[in-house]
């Protein structure tokens, strides 16, 4: 399937771009290729939508082209709509493989189609066939799941003092005061998630910008405004599912939505999580599907931390593969360079990005 998949947009560019190709639009580099690659993976002329070509007015720029002009402003790694438009204009090569004709679109139109992009949710539609047609016969060992920071423009009203005080006032512990009335406890985010579908999951989690806040590996706390991107990866780093929530949303508001999306695509047999996803509900869902859950333990107050068991520990090894996908998400897909804004449109940008970075790498590892 693989192999047939990559046939058809191949050897057309092979037919129209590669005999004299070197003389009529210069070298084609590594980047090229990966852009060749991942288009081919992808074919996404068969997901746009085409407005109707015999109504009034001017006909729209080819949205196949667009798409493809995001998917290699990811591989790319180019910062910016504006900087894309330029790179088109002086790479001839570039420009052929995404199919423009003639003079390039301006920035507004790139925008009003990549607002088309984000409201039909294009590139996570793509990247869900996509996963689902190679790995349809395929056993994955182990998923692994964590979630990282993306910074974005966007303004808050909220310090992160104001954050956490809300925060304390919100979960206030110990015992009530004398004549204290606290209202009925609700249940948490998990909890509510049990009796959900995905779809209702999904509706329920924080979307907006907000302050997000973690501690770093050094132990001090380190703050962002903007979101987080949450990613299921197998054993070879290759994204399988991935969410883009709130900056202030516990990584485990995300554990169940991701599990439940991922078990829809492919079949696994453990997924591996640090301590924030420590949780009997995760854990009970989890093995409820078949599958077990290896959750780096938490270590209680005052007490020693209860290490995992042998064949256990060597198994949660694996989780850094998703701690590495996250890094390279973020420095050669354009996940730091986050310019617009809303929940909407940024989840089309990093969703770009993964589907262009899913598309690489199931050819590096299953070709």
């Amino acid at each position: 399937m693989l192999r047939n998949k990559l046939s058809c947009y191949f050897s057309s560019m092979q037919r129209n771009l590669f005999p004299g190709f070197s003389e009529e639009l210069g070298p084609t580099t590594d980047k090229h290729l990966k852009v060749i690659v991942a288009l081919d993976m992808i074919q996404v002329e068969n997901f746009t939508a085409y407005k109707n070509p015999f109504a009034v007015g001017r006909r729209p720029v080819s949205r196949d082209a667009m798409a493809r002009a995001f998917i290699a402003k990811s591989i790319l790694n180019i910062p910016s709509t504006v900087a894309l438009i330029d790179r088109l204009k002086v790479d001839k090569v570039l420009r052929r493989l995404c199919g423009f004709e003639g003079k390039i679109p301006c920035e507004g139109t790139f925008s009003n189609a990549f607002l088309e992009f984000a409201e039909q949710g294009l590139a996570a539609k793509i990247h869900d066939v996509l996963v689902s047609e190679m790995y349809a016969d395929r056993l994955v060992g182990h998923i692994s799941r964590d979630a990282t920071a993306i910074e974005s423009r966007e303004k808050v009203s909220r310090t992160p003092d104001e954050a956490h005080a809300e925060m304390v006032a919100t979960f206030k512990r110990g015992r009530p005061k004398k004549d204290e009335v606290r209202p009925e406890k609700e249940p948490s985010r998990i909890e509510k998630q049990l009796g959900m579908s995905l779809n209702e999951m999904l509706a329920d989690l924080p979307k907006g910008a907000d302050i997000g806040g973690k501690k770093n590996s050094q132990g001090h706390s380190e703050h962002w405004i903007g979101y987080k991107l949450h990613m299921d990866v197998d054993d070879l780093g290759t994204p399988i599912s991935a969410i883009v929530t709130s900056a202030s949303m516990h990584d485990s508001g995300a554990a169940i939505p991701l599990e439940t999306a991922t078990n829809l695509k492919v079949k696994s047999l453990y997924t591996l999580m640090d301590a924030a996803y420590n949780s009997d509900h995760i854990k009970t869902y989890i093995n409820d599907a078949g599958k077990v859950a290896i959750i780096d333990p938490k270590k209680p107050k005052g007490g020693e931390k209860i290490p995992l068991a042998p064949a256990e520990k060597e198994r949660y090894k694996i989780r850094t593969t998703v701690e590495r996908t996250n890094s390279t998400i973020k420095d050669d897909f354009g996940g730091r360079y986050v310019r617009v804004r809303g929940h909407q449109k940024v989840t089309s940008h990093l969703m770009f990005g993964v589907l262009a970075m899913t598309a690489l790498r199931i050819v590096n590892n299953f070709l």
